[in-house]
């Protein structure tokens, strides 16, 4: 349960919440679906398998995927094609050795292939076009991952959504992954409907003992999400 819980956890309303990509888009990456054609109808597997189990039959993602939705979201707007997007992730699961290769922090894109980094035996970096496979040397930026924190092994461990230099953070080993003021811990929603419910930032801050400045950043912070 505790590796569970590291995990985070949302529902789909969640994520496309915090990511601003519609539930429809999330339900189909991580469920696949099914369309006409000729023959009778086509299904469309999963883009990657989602890090935990359905919850009461209901698809659930963990922090890994919120970000890799954010990622796929990323290169779909960069104007990579679908067809394109899925055959990358596919290879890339193997050259990366991991389910969820996009938030790996080892991907970038020119807005018609994808390439993803790899370190070659003399500590070089390059990069590989992943529709052939043939070496490109150049650096793309990388604006979908500025605000994620890595580990050692280059795996997201904490997203800031408004920058590393704010006050908010998601973080899977801490309260579910939900947005948090990260130095108190108190998650931005029950702060930012506790400030609605009272009208008063100050009075809300004494109550978590808290600075105003936190609390207002939660409030902008949940604001922005529904703006």
């Amino acid at each position: 349960m505790t590796t569970l819980l590291q995990k985070g956890i949302y529902i789909i309303p969640e994520a496309a919440r915090l990511t601003r990509v519609s539930p429809r888009r999330i339900r189909r990456w991580l469920r696949g679906y099914e369309f006409k054609v000729k023959q009778g109808r086509h299904h469309s597997p999963a883009v990657w398998p989602s890090q935990l189990p359905p919850l009461d039959h209901t698809v659930a993602l963990g922090f890994l995927d919120l970000l890799e939705v954010r990622c796929v979201d990323a290169f779909i707007s960069a104007g990579v094609s679908w067809k394109t997007l899925r055959q990358a992730h596919n290879r890339a699961r193997t050259l990366v050795g991991h389910s969820h290769p996009f938030c790996t922090h080892r991907f970038v894109t020119d807005g018609h292939a994808i390439f993803v980094e790899l370190r070659e035996k003399n500590a070089e970096v390059a990069l590989w076009d992943m529709r052939d496979l043939q070496r490109v040397f150049e650096r793309i930026i990388r604006p979908f991952l500025k605000n994620v924190e890595f580990d050692r092994e280059r795996i997201p461990q904490r997203w800031w959504p408004g920058g590393k230099n704010r006050l908010v953070a998601l973080d899977p080993r801490r309260s579910f992954g939900q947005p948090i003021i990260f130095r108190d811990g108190v998650p931005t929603q029950v702060l930012a409907r506790s400030v609605k419910a009272n009208d008063s930032v100050e009075e809300v801050a004494r109550w978590f003992e808290l600075s105003p400045a936190s609390v207002r950043a939660a409030v902008k912070f949940e604001q922005q999400l529904a703006a």
